[in-house]
């Protein structure tokens, strides 16, 4: 994983609390995005969304395609999409999420975003969330985006577990998860969306699959 930089936008009982409380001042030191972690594949940049992703941004979450499983209102206009940039550029500099556009190597115009956000740190956890303009699904770039973001999550800010929530007629996302080695947790239910289905990815069963991956 290459990662480059960019600035930013304008007793028994008692260890057992003391290891906790270690594991949750350890996410907090690593919850730090200040510079901007730029991460490159082998097709792709992701980058910080920047002011001038405003139309690009405004065209994928006004897509009905696109928003087709989501629970959340399509944005109506550029002022609502310069607003969101803020808004998650603002949520960066807090270290609340960690959010990165989407690039083509060939080309810097938006085409996704993936994130990292809804961090727990007495859980050490964090949620997946993901979008990608149709135009460029079903060529393996949300797979290629994904895999560095895991990677990211677990070696970078160190994370035990990473989940992502989609609907449950969403099959490509599904999909796209289980690929990623994602389990679904049958137990757990996202009470604010009965429709979603939650998928889970350990820190200990990833580096398993890549340690059985590269001996092979």
């Amino acid at each position: 994983m290459e990662i480059g930089r960019c600035l930013q936008l304008p007793g028994a009982m008692k260890n057992k609390y003391t290891q906790k409380k270690s594991s949750t001042k350890k996410l907090m030191s690593k919850l730090n995005f200040t510079p901007f972690p730029i991460l490159t594949t082998e097709r792709l940049i992701l980058r910080c969304l920047e002011v001038s992703d405003d139309q690009q941004l405004f065209m994928l979450r006004s897509d009905n395609r696109v928003n087709q499983y989501l629970v959340r209102s399509k944005q109506k206009d550029i002022k609502e999409s310069r607003a969101f940039i803020s808004k998650i550029n603002d949520g960066i500099n807090n270290n609340k999420w960690i959010y990165w556009a989407i690039t083509l190597k060939e080309s810097p115009k938006l085409i996704g975003t993936i994130c990292l956000w809804n961090f727990s740190p007495k859980k050490n956890v964090a949620e997946l969330g993901y979008e990608l303009d149709p135009a460029f699904q079903g060529k393996g770039i949300m797979n290629e985006a994904s895999k560095i973001i895991i990677e990211f999550g677990f070696q970078e800010i160190e994370l035990n577990t990473i989940e992502a929530y989609t609907h449950i007629s969403n099959n490509n996302s599904s999909k796209l998860l289980l690929r990623n080695n994602f389990k679904q947790d049958e137990e757990q239910k996202d009470k604010e969306n009965r429709d979603n289905i939650i998928f889970t990815l350990t820190k200990q069963n990833w580096m398993q699959i890549k340690l059985n991956t590269t001996s092979h």
